[in-house]
């Protein structure tokens, strides 16, 4: 029995405000269980010096965590003078997560932001993120094409994020703190609406797990993914 009571392939619910902030040119607040994330989007005229007079568009992204997001209070990074190993790893993982389903061609030389923003923590932040993530660039990318800016839509195939692990010897789909904490083993899948995978982090936290273990955590990831690009889909339409 999972801790929520859950089914082994039941997501925790899922819900979207579009439209969250005043100023971003696109923006949501998606909250997956008790996982609260604030995802804005902003558009700038500009490219990274790498890429500048190629024709080239760009997404990156950028991540951090409140400082009650948690049980106990933690440190703003701010105040140390630099972020963590972890908040860097994650907001890499949002920015080519969300690139992977960009025509950069058909974007034009310009840069969208993504920033996420954790309000609250139960497990699943990157996911939630990389999710609301490509909602928010959805929006801000509509507003492009209302206005002519664009000629076609850059945006090829939708992005989205879930968790499947191995907790109490069971393959489970989006796990929560208490499922993670303890979990034997811990992944995040990120694939398109299309089933295309982008990223798959899986590590053994407690024991190692088969091949066939592996396939039953793809078929959930999968059918999760599925099930939050439909979510995608009906708020940005």
């Amino acid at each position: 029995m999972r801790p929520s009571g859950r089914k082994l392939d039941e997501m925790r619910p899922v819900s979207v405000e579009v439209g969250f902030t005043k100023h971003a040119e696109g923006s949501a607040l998606i909250k997956v269980g008790d996982t609260h994330v604030l995802c804005t989007a902003t558009i700038e005229d500009r490219v990274p010096p790498f890429i500048k007079g190629s024709g080239l568009g760009w997404v990156t992204a950028e991540y951090g965590m409140l400082p009650r997001a948690t049980n106990t209070r933690m440190r703003r990074e701010a105040a140390s003078g630099k972020q963590g190993g972890r908040t860097v790893e994650i907001q890499r993982l949002i920015g080519r997560s969300l690139r992977a389903g960009v025509d950069r061609v058909a974007l034009g030389e310009r840069q969208i932001t993504v920033d996420c923003d954790v309000l609250q923590a139960d497990g699943g932040t990157r996911c939630a993120s990389i999710t609301g993530g490509w909602i928010a660039l959805r929006l801000a990318v509509n507003r492009l094409m209302k206005a002519g800016d664009v000629i076609s839509d850059p945006l090829v195939d939708p992005v989205a994020a879930v968790s499947c692990g191995i907790y109490a010897g069971q393959p489970v789909l989006d796990l929560d703190y208490p499922e993670d904490s303890e979990a034997g083993v811990d992944g995040n899948f990120i694939m398109t609406g299309s089933r295309r995978l982008i990223e798959v982090q899986m590590s053994a936290e407690g024991s190692t797990y088969s091949r066939e273990q592996m396939n039953n955590l793809m078929d959930l990831a999968e059918k999760g993914v599925s099930k939050l690009v439909e979510i995608q889909k009906a708020v940005t339409a």
